[in-house]
């Protein structure tokens, strides 16, 4: 689906909120495409939804420096695999190693109005939490990964290699909970161009993450 969207407003710590015509609504951990119109020879981005409204929704952080309010948007999308957050949780964990929360902020309230009681472990705690919601350190990490039957993460595409040491798995070892990952890293073609940039390691190779991904269940991954 296409869509074209305005820039209305910038939030510090969260990102920017968009208004597309026709709506045009990601799911949490799906993504759209945004080119500005104004610079059309511009790279794309990929944009992740943070907070929804019934006619706009935030785009997370990290956002373009040169994305002002009032910029205007060619959208694509919603595209790729999100986050599943199984019915029968009740103890989701949101990690987020290394930069904002915002592409897991969504989750929060699915869990909450499921009945499942939610921590959010890492840095650049957002604001405004619900009471609900527990916050703890990365040093809890592994403490946090056995208690959780859902565990939803934020990283560096890098981050992969260290990811069952930092969660305190053993080598080779088998989770109990389910646990989802979303990796940072470009997603310009949408899906269009087969370029690459993408490719995320998986047990027998590779994958583009903006069409088998960008969510991926961290036994499918090396």
């Amino acid at each position: 689906m296409n869509a074209e969207a305005e820039l209305t407003e910038l939030v510090l710590g969260y990102g920017g909120w968009l208004q597309p015509q026709p709506m045009l609504t990601p799911q949490p951990g799906q993504y759209v495409i945004a080119s500005p119109l104004d610079a059309p020879t511009a790279l794309p981005e990929a944009l992740f939804p943070a907070a929804y409204t019934s006619d706009a929704w935030l785009a997370a952080d990290p956002l373009p420096a040169t994305w002002q309010p009032g910029t205007r948007f060619s959208l694509r999308g919603p595209l790729g695999h999100g986050f599943h957050l199984p019915a029968t949780a009740r103890r989701a964990a949101l990690v987020a190693l290394d930069q904002s929360f915002g592409r897991l902020l969504p989750l929060i309230d699915l869990a909450l109005e499921q009945g499942a009681a939610v921590a959010l472990c890492g840095m650049n705690l957002p604001a405004h939490l619900p009471s609900a919601v527990e916050v703890l350190p990365l040093d809890a990490l592994p403490e946090l990964t056995a208690w959780a039957d859902y565990l939803a993460l934020d990283l560096a595409l890098a981050g992969l290699k260290n990811l069952p040491a930092r969660l305190g798995l053993a080598e080779g070892a088998h989770p109990e909970a389910k646990i989802e990952v979303l990796p940072r890293l470009p997603m310009p073609c949408g899906g269009l161009g087969e370029c690459g940039i993408c490719a995320v390691p998986i047990r027998k190779g590779w994958l583009p993450a903006c069409t088998h991904g960008p969510v991926f269940d961290l036994m499918d991954l090396v």
